[in-house]
């Protein structure tokens, strides 16, 4: 039988494996909102590469490199043209629209949509699981203090309203929250209002379990058991075998020695 991999060894591989899944760089915006504004400033992060990789970082902008090798990418005033795709990795001066020289060192598509207008309507996120809070922020174009602010349902029904601009939260987001909204607000004496955004709240977390729930250390527990029963199982089959094959030996020696015995 072909000589097997010690349980070690296959912990030492599927770390391995668990650290290059963990490497994977992941875009992140600061601050935290893919709606802003003209003349916003906006800061992406690329997270998840070893220091050393740091100098090798490259972004690509709806697939078309950056002269960024830093692992920040500072936006100082937003203009329409900056909206659109953001990923980053390493090793990918030969990538083109839909092909990657190193698809696994790239980071997974980051959505910014820059909008012209007196207000925005910004969340931290657009799909929500049922029980999960909802944080929604009613921006101002330059940060023109708003009064007045109130959060609507697109068909003009009210869901708060406060008198200084405040950020709306809600403790436990419930599916019949699901809908489109907007905020609207005196900028001076301008009553202006925000464009119309689109808000999701799916059944709640633990009602079903879906694959993307699967953390990677649980996926790689559950390959270390599976390849730990493989080895043993293979281990006992090759101890069996061996021992059956001792016995069969020392029988054959035993009958010997006895005949050697009786001729005398």
């Amino acid at each position: 039988m072909g000589q097997l991999l010690s349980p070690v060894a296959l912990l030492l591989l599927v770390s391995a494996a668990s650290r290059a899944e963990v490497l994977k760089p992941v875009v992140l915006l600061d601050p935290p909102w893919d709606r802003v504004l003209q003349e916003d400033r906006v800061t992406l992060k690329c997270q998840g590469f070893p220091p050393a990789a740091n100098s090798s970082i490259q972004w690509l902008h709806n697939g078309s490199l950056i002269s960024s090798h830093t692992p920040t990418y500072t936006i100082r005033s937003a203009r329409a043209e900056d909206s659109g795709e953001y990923r980053c990795g390493t090793n990918i001066s030969n990538l083109s629209f839909n092909i990657s020289s190193n698809i696994s060192s790239l980071s997974d598509p980051v959505q910014l949509q820059v909008r012209v207008g007196w207000l925005v309507l910004q969340a931290a996120r657009w799909v929500i699981q049922e029980g999960e809070p909802i944080h929604l922020r009613c921006h101002s174009w330059r940060n023109k203090c708003v009064q007045k602010v109130t959060y609507l349902h697109a068909d003009g029904r009210g869901v708060k309203y406060f008198h200084n601009n405040t950020d709306l939260h809600i403790p436990e987001a419930k599916h019949t929250f699901s809908g489109s909204y907007f905020c609207r607000g005196l900028v001076g004496k301008k009553n202006v209002s925000s464009e119309t955004v689109i808000i999701t709240v799916q059944g709640a977390a633990n009602a079903s379990i879906s694959p993307s729930v699967l953390s990677w250390h649980l996926i790689a527990f559950g390959l270390v058991m599976g390849l730990l029963l493989a080895v043993d199982t293979a281990l006992y089959f090759s101890v069996k075998r061996d021992l059956r094959s001792s016995l069969n030996t020392r029988k054959d020696y035993t009958f010997g020695w006895s005949k050697d015995i009786l001729d005398k």
